[in-house]
């Protein structure tokens, strides 16, 4: 499975992105803004293509799989410079990203924000679920 990112405005507070899965729209993204150099916290991850797999462990995990029965762990981005921990979660705003991927049904471009994110995070989670199930990878290019 193919996810990609395609960045299209950065206002230098937040960042706002389409997410497609094997060329299809799949959801609008939300992630912190871009810094030459990283501020903890406050900085999207660079480009690349990262692989994704599941990680079970940590606190997030844990409220998660509370939240969600069919939950096995999170969508976790590996190998990505300088950072740890990068995942696809839920949020809203930049501030809820930590340099983590937000997944939203919509956005609206005038607050740089998004709505309906546990809706699509679920539906998003549950595709990428069915293909690690499967002992497939899944990797996501971010641009």
């Amino acid at each position: 499975m193919r996810l990609e990112l395609r960045r299209f405005v950065d206002d230098g507070e937040a960042t706002l992105g389409i997410l497609t899965v094997n060329g299809v729209f799949e959801c609008f993204t939300v992630e912190d803004t871009h810094r030459e150099v990283k501020v903890v916290g406050e900085t999207c991850i660079p480009d690349g293509t990262y692989e994704i797999k599941l990680r079970d462990a940590g606190g997030m995990t844990k409220k998660y799989a509370a939240r969600y029965p069919f939950h096995k762990g999170m969508l976790h981005l590996q190998n990505v410079a300088n950072f740890e921990y990068v995942y696809i979660h839920t949020g809203n705003t930049a501030q809820h990203s930590e340099g983590c991927i937000l997944v939203n049904e919509a956005i609206d471009s005038d607050t740089m924000t998004g709505s309906k994110s546990r809706t699509a995070y679920v539906t998003l989670y549950n595709k990428i679920l069915s293909i690690i199930d499967t002992d497939d990878s899944v990797f996501i290019t971010v641009s």
